[in-house]
């Protein structure tokens, strides 16, 4: 069922006359006569009763009549309304984020974002890294954050920091305190957190790897996402391996760098011939932010 056979329907329900119907809607009297054909056999049902010289409703005609109309009316509205949308001033970004710290690392630059452009209306996604990809080659969202491992293929990455590889642990965890730690160490520790592996950089999946393997199950917390692992961890129940964050971690939980491992180049993705003036002005303030917090052994890319 489509719009042009219920505007047919309607037209020769109000007119009881297929050629007024026609010259009403601007077309032939046979296109009229093909599309209650159409809509008639679509149903199941007669709409008209119809003779060389008059057309009438039928029952059936006259109950869908209600449902025609609304629809039409329906139609019409959401025609109006997405019409409006596109004369509207407010300028959207979709930014796409994959666990609760990155949301938060956006506030700040938010907050800059809305006094430079009263006109913005952010559009925050905070779902998997396998879900934003799709949202962002769609056009759903414009910029999201990832790591360079694990970018989109067919998207333009800007890296805006470097992250060590790192322990997080609670401050009455043993390994509080400790300026660096080998896998060795962490093999030896409680509870270890592990997080899906799903889109995340080799080095994480091979270090998570080797302070489970040979490890009891009783002694390894499979976990849904970061947000849980960070409050086994903040609670004291558990320590896990992860990128360093910026100083925006919660303060009760110490983060220790791992030997052996270089530094994650993070930044974000966006589609080639999509930077705005929008875009281009938040993947700046989103470098200078992450400037500001990053840790003494961060490195930031501010270019």
């Amino acid at each position: 069922m489509n719009t042009t056979q219920l505007e047919c329907f309607a037209a020769v329900a109000d007119f009881l006359n297929f050629s007024r119907a026609a010259e009403h809607l601007r077309i032939t009297q046979p296109a009229v006569s093909h599309q209650i054909n159409t809509l008639e056999d679509e149903l199941g049902v007669k709409l008209f009763y119809r003779t060389s010289k008059r057309v009438r409703l039928t029952q059936e005609g006259h109950l869908f009549s209600q449902y025609a109309r609304e629809m039409l009316v329906l139609s019409r509205m959401s025609k109006d309304r997405l019409q409006e949308s596109q004369r509207t001033s407010v300028l959207r970004l979709g930014i796409g984020c994959r666990n609760f710290l990155e949301l938060d690392r956006l506030k700040p630059v938010l907050r800059q974002m809305r006094e430079e452009f009263p006109l913005l209306l952010p559009v925050l996604r905070l779902v998997p890294a396998a879900s934003l990809e799709n949202l962002l080659e769609d056009g759903d969202i414009q910029v999201m954050f990832t790591f360079q491992e694990t970018a989109p293929k067919r998207a333009v990455y800007r890296e805006l920091m470097q992250r060590r590889v790192v322990c997080i642990c609670g401050e009455e965890h043993p390994f509080a305190g400790r300026s660096a730690l080998t896998i060795q160490n962490l093999q030896t520790g409680g509870l270890f957190a592990a997080y899906p592996p799903h889109n995340a950089p080799s080095p994480l999946l091979e270090a998570q790897s080797r302070v489970i393997t040979g490890r009891s199950p009783d002694r390894i917390c499979f976990c849904d996402g970061l947000e849980t692992v960070y409050t086994l961890v903040e609670t004291g129940y558990a320590y896990a391996v992860t990128a360093e964050p910026p100083s925006t971690t919660p303060s009760n939980v110490c983060s220790i760098p791992l030997d052996g491992y270089a530094p994650l180049s993070y930044g974000v993705s966006y589609r080639a011939g999509t930077t705005t003036p929008v875009l281009r002005q938040f993947l700046k303030r989103m470098a200078e932010c992450l400037q500001s917090l990053s840790a003494d052994g961060g490195t930031v890319s501010v270019s």
